[in-house]
């Protein structure tokens, strides 16, 4: 049998460490000293060390996870939790001269955004300052900034809705197409001043107008001249096609003649139902080899839209437009017609009137003869109509 020895001097020292204490010695009983002891106080020492390193590793992980998944929770919530304050989508305009930081003002105001964290951390890792891309850019009400922000970085734009008027010049139609596109009327005024290149599409300073079909078209906001003027003949030759050229054909006019007798049609009256009559009687004064008479040129000839009665001193005007003075059509189009205009041409109403005179009652509308005296009778009717308004130009 091994000996007991009586360890109560060290125990009693051991006992008052703390890990005598954990591991409950008592320093009053005889321990059987197998070797084992030393081992067993220096084992308890290195295991309580181990456990509490674990502890710390642990705590530290759970510290980690935790800020890790704040910064994640933070980053999904700047990212992609909608930011915008829109009950519509709203549409922001990047221009030649914005830059990263102007486009994000444009953003603010035109969303109400309050939370541009997102947009602005996106920009700065794909180094938005130097790809900032001109155009019209859409922001849904749903949205989230990496939505929008890829957007804006790749130039994925919302087409808009150009209008084309049916306007008296081609001065009026640079406004017209500046006024709604990133290029200015100057840029649009310079393309269509390019004789040069209008040569060489078959047309004139005169017969350009005939190239635009007022309608409403889907083109994006920052297209350039060039890329405008390529649509619009585009645009022109849908228009035209063979159905119509057809009629043309039969009427023995080309495109441009058509367009340019359409616009007279149209400035004579607003009233659709009349515009095909109106027609016809001219057609029917071309082909009788009579002057047109049709005081809308004279207004064009002299570039006073205002007048409201043509008098003899005005028929004097020195101009090829003068359709008073010189025969068949004038050399181009007095405005751009509209296409309810060319087809009224096109389909104009067969009659044998040869003239016409505005009703005396100011309906916009016209009375129709087939006789210069029964003409002169209507026009005695509006010309006391005038008087008694005392309208006398």
């Amino acid at each position: 049998m091994k000996a007991n020895y009586n360890l109560a001097a060290p125990l009693a020292r051991l006992s008052d460490c703390s890990a005598g204490r954990f591991l409950g010695i008592n320093p009053s009983v005889s321990y059987p000293y197998v070797g084992e002891f030393p081992y067993l106080c220096g084992g308890y020492i290195i295991i309580s060390t181990m456990r509490k390193k674990k502890k710390i590793i642990i705590v530290l992980l759970l510290v980690v996870l935790c800020f890790g998944g704040a910064c994640a929770g933070v980053l999904y919530y700047q990212l992609f939790v909608p930011p915008f304050r829109l009950a519509k989508t709203a549409y922001v305009y990047v221009d030649r001269d914005d830059t990263a930081d102007s486009v994000y003002h444009k953003i603010v105001r035109a969303t109400r955004c309050e939370r541009m964290a997102g947009f602005r951390w996106l920009a700065r890792y794909k180094d938005y300052a130097k790809y900032v891309k001109t155009g019209r850019y859409a922001i849904h009400p749903e949205d989230n900034a990496y939505q929008a922000f890829s957007r804006f970085l790749r130039g994925y734009q919302e087409p808009m809705n150009l209008t084309i008027g049916s306007v008296r010049t081609l001065d009026q139609l640079a406004r017209l197409v500046g006024e709604q596109l990133m290029m200015d009327s100057a840029e649009v005024m310079k393309g269509l001043n390019d004789t040069v290149y209008w040569q060489t599409q078959n047309y004139t300073p005169e017969t350009l107008p005939s190239l635009f079909i007022p309608d409403t078209y889907q083109v994006y906001w920052n297209i350039g001249p060039e890329e405008f003027f390529k649509r619009m003949q585009k645009e022109h030759k849908r228009f035209w096609n063979a159905e119509r050229r057809a009629k043309a054909d039969s009427l023995g006019m080309t495109p441009v003649e058509v367009s340019t007798l359409a616009s007279i049609v149209e400035e004579e009256t607003n009233n659709q139902a009349e515009k095909p009559l109106v027609a016809g009687l001219y057609i029917n004064r071309l082909r009788r080899g009579i002057p047109l008479q049709a005081d809308p040129t004279i207004k064009f000839a002299l570039k006073d839209f205002t007048l409201r009665r043509i008098t003899n001193a005005h028929l004097t005007v020195d101009s090829p437009y003068n359709t008073y003075q010189h025969a068949g059509l004038p050399p181009g189009p007095i405005r751009i017609p509209t296409p309810a205009g060319l087809d009224a041409v096109l389909n104009y109403a067969r009659h044998n009137y040869l003239y016409m005179c505005a009703k005396e009652d100011f309906s916009g509308t016209h009375n129709f003869a087939a006789t210069y005296g029964e003409h002169m009778r209507n026009a005695r009717r509006y010309w006391n109509a005038l008087n008694r308004r005392k309208i006398f130009k």
